[in-house]
């Protein structure tokens, strides 16, 4: 049983039919990077942010510009550098005269971060003052200034990106910070066949702009969606499971979670794997959600939330390697489970 209202089913459906305008209109842009586009979507639908990692030319600032004209959203790119201060990003008071009166009083003028798509890059060149109040954003949608709160537009969602080779002069983002971040979404190189593509078409004549598929109100309905969308305890239980056993003091922790990690994900990651399995199973038109929607979301929820030891480096072992190890070492619960449980 469900709680979905016939207009709830209407939208789905015509999401399911959105989708295939939208590929076609990021597509006049951005060859290739499905995958990326879609957990772009997820954890939008999600009320989630990404951190989004590659190396420089993979077009992820075009990506994400393209993705917020589709959807009809406002959108600012801030390019984050050693001497960005936390005003240059939420706005500041300035002092403004009357005419009239020649009264002087505050008026605030917003920052950047008053925008719906907001495109963090290179999040790791800025002090942690002005990465914290990117984050506070996040975490609250809103911002501080003056002792005033000033609430930010919804839909709000941050994208932040990092270079994984240039590392000197940077601040990396602590534990705590990275936990904020849905996903961790890895942009790689394309395919030959792409790279052709994109080389033939960036080189000529261009396909044209992308045309608006869906708006800001058609986002927001959704995301009201996905929180009704039912699970079951079976899927709950398998995205706890999960997360236990990545923790090396957990008595669930297989003996390589110990051997690799010296630490795990905690309870936001189980919160994220559930919504993200939501958020799936939704783009593909499903009100039901299973144990494979989690496994299919467990990497970029989790990736930058364990973190490996001396002995996973010496062996050449990733966080996507353990948590590829997990999946298969946890299973999804049984009735006999439950039974011993009653």
């Amino acid at each position: 049983m469900t709680d979905q209202t016939p207009a709830d089913v209407r939208i789905v459906e015509n999401l399911r039919q959105a989708r295939e305008t939208m590929d076609a209109e990021v597509g006049k842009v951005i060859i290739g990077q499905r995958a990326v586009q879609e957990m772009l979507l997820q954890a939008m639908l999600s009320r989630g942010h990404c951190l989004l990692v590659g190396v420089p030319g993979l077009a992820k600032t075009l990506m994400i510009s393209t993705l917020a004209r589709v959807l009809k959203l406002s959108f600012n790119r801030i390019q984050f550098t050693p001497d960005l201060m936390p005003s240059d990003i939420t706005g500041t008071d300035i002092i403004e005269e009357d005419r009239r009166t020649g009264r002087r009083e505050f008026r605030f003028v917003k920052g950047p971060l008053f925008s719906n798509i907001i495109l963090a890059d290179e999040i790791n060149r800025t002090p942690p003052k002005t990465q914290a109040a990117l984050l506070q954003a996040m975490q609250e949608y809103q911002v501080t200034a003056g002792g005033q709160h000033y609430d930010l537009a919804h839909p709000f969602f941050v994208l932040a990106t990092q270079n994984p080779i240039e590392q000197e002069g940077t601040y990396p983002l602590p534990e705590a910070q990275l936990d904020r971040f849905m996903f961790m979404v890895k942009v790689d190189y394309p395919t030959r066949e792409e790279e052709r593509q994109i080389v033939a078409v960036t080189t000529g004549q261009m396909l044209g702009e992308p045309e608006a598929v869906l708006s800001g109100e058609d986002i927001l309905a959704l995301q009201r969606i996905v929180r009704k969308i039912p699970v079951s305890q079976h899927v709950v239980d398998y995205a706890v499971n999960l997360t236990r056993a990545s923790r090396p003091a957990d008595s669930t922790a297989p003996d390589f979670i110990k051997n690799y990690l010296t630490w795990g994900a905690g309870p936001r990651a189980a919160q994220y794997l559930v919504l993200g399995a939501k958020s799936l199973a939704l783009l593909h038109g499903r009100f039901n959600v299973s144990a494979e929607d989690v496994r299919n979301v467990a990497r970029p929820v989790m990736r930058h939330r364990l973190f490996t030891n001396f002995n996973a480096d010496a062996e050449q072992v990733s966080s996507d390697d353990v948590i590829d190890m997990l999946v298969r070492a946890v299973p999804e619960p049984s009735v006999g489970d439950y039974a011993r449980t009653t």
